[in-house]
């Protein structure tokens, strides 16, 4: 006779099994939480970013081992070897991948200081334009928009370069304005100053002065809000700092002398010297980025609203007036978030110079540098760490200068 079976007690104890119910319970209260939900759903994610990064560091560290190479930044003391076609700062062969990084960052950087600063006047000319009552006008500025948006910027660039720059007449045969200005396909020179001293030193002497009567001022400014009028302490500095740039002036006046272009052989020397390639990154990057400039400024000014520019008419100002006094002032806090996009991209831009050879970061550092020394992953990390830094500058800049120009919210 067989004896029935007997079933083994479950492991889990009825209070275990309502402690895991109540856990259960209890968590899917957390994730109704709003706050906790975030802090979960961020520590995932931050997960998964560490995960990616290991993943791609560990592949490169890999892939460097298997083809004998090493990560690391010594090469910068290395000499370079070559010659960079045009530089502002002094540079030769003899000198290290460390100055050829801060020559294509200088180049860069004038390059795109250049192109804003132009490029937002024209823009805001041509913005301002657009909106004329004069339908030629407004005409001629909306397809001067629209054509130079919606042509690539690489294609503008190349075509100044061959269809202009390149084009003109040889050094012998260039166009002259006086002694002042030469252009020829070679390029532009001008008269410039030439010093005894480093400039360096120079701009620190008239920085140090600027410094010194900007702090004078400050420190002599509560006594001004007390009193009215400027202590003995503050006319006494003011008297030493008129001495000091009465001597600064006298100093760099006497180490400064004119530099003339003259044709020697084949090619002018002397002045300062901009290469065809510059002028062609710098016409067709300031035509392409004033296009959008005027879009921007164009749609701030349309935020006004109309009776405020009426308002202005029936109290007898001009239209001048009406802009400088009324309507720029309440568009600009309209206009400057978009602006500051337009700045950023024409920073960027600059890394297209590398198509007409135009000597920036790009080209002189990540080309050639990269092709001698064959450190592409700190080289590329060298040039993105630059654009990234300059753009979060900018960005810092415009966002402070927007948040002085904002309506105060009490």
């Amino acid at each position: 006779m067989t004896q029935p079976s007997v079933s083994k007690p479950s492991k889990n104890t009825p209070k275990q099994t309502n402690l895991f119910l109540s856990l259960i319970e209890k968590n899917r209260l957390l994730l109704n939480d709003d706050s906790y939900r975030a802090v979960v759903l961020q520590a995932v994610v931050l997960a998964a970013v560490l995960f990616g990064l290991w993943f791609l560091f560990s592949n490169a560290s890999e892939n460097l081992n298997r083809l004998g190479m090493t990560f690391g930044f010594d090469f910068l003391q290395v000499t370079a070897g070559f010659n960079i076609s045009w530089s502002l700062i002094p540079y030769d062969s003899s000198m290290s991948y460390w100055r050829v990084f801060f020559v294509g960052i200088v180049n860069t950087l004038i390059l795109s200081f250049c192109v804003i600063v132009v490029g937002t006047i024209i823009g805001t000319a041509v913005g301002i334009l657009r909106l004329s009552a004069n339908p030629l006008v407004s005409q001629l500025a909306r397809w001067y928009v629209e054509i130079v948006r919606n042509v690539p910027l690489l294609i503008q660039i190349i075509f100044w370069f061959t269809v202009v720059f390149s084009t003109l007449p040889a050094p012998r045969q260039s166009y002259h304005l006086g002694e002042w200005l030469v252009l020829n396909n070679r390029g532009l020179y001008v008269i410039s100053l030439e010093s005894a001293f480093s400039w360096g030193w120079i701009f620190a002497l008239i920085g140090a002065l600027g410094a010194a009567i900007y702090g004078l001022f400050r420190w002599s400014k509560p006594y001004y809000k007390v009193s009215g009028s400027r202590s003995a302490g503050f006319y006494i500095g003011l008297v030493f700092w008129a001495v000091a740039a009465c001597w600064a002036v006298w100093f760099i006046s006497h180490s400064l002398s004119l530099s003339i272009p003259t044709l020697q052989g084949f090619n002018f020397s002397g002045g300062a010297f901009l290469p065809a390639s510059f002028g062609a990154a710098f016409v067709a990057m300031t035509v392409y980025r004033s296009a959008a400039i005027a879009e921007t400024v164009r749609a701030g000014m349309q935020s006004i609203d109309r009776g405020q520019s009426e308002a202005a008419f029936t109290i007898g100002f001009s239209r001048v007036q009406s802009l400088r006094l009324i309507l720029i002032p309440q568009a600009i806090r309209s206009i400057i978030p978009p602006m500051t996009n337009s700045w950023l991209a024409a920073t960027k831009d600059s890394s297209l110079a590398v198509a007409i050879g135009f000597p920036e970061l790009v080209s002189v550092f990540m080309q050639t540098s990269m092709n001698q020394t064959g450190r592409a992953i700190e080289i590329i990390f060298m040039v993105m760490g630059f654009y990234i830094f300059i753009s979060l500058l900018i960005s810092y800049l415009l966002n402070k200068f927007n948040d002085s120009v904002q309506y105060k919210v009490r």
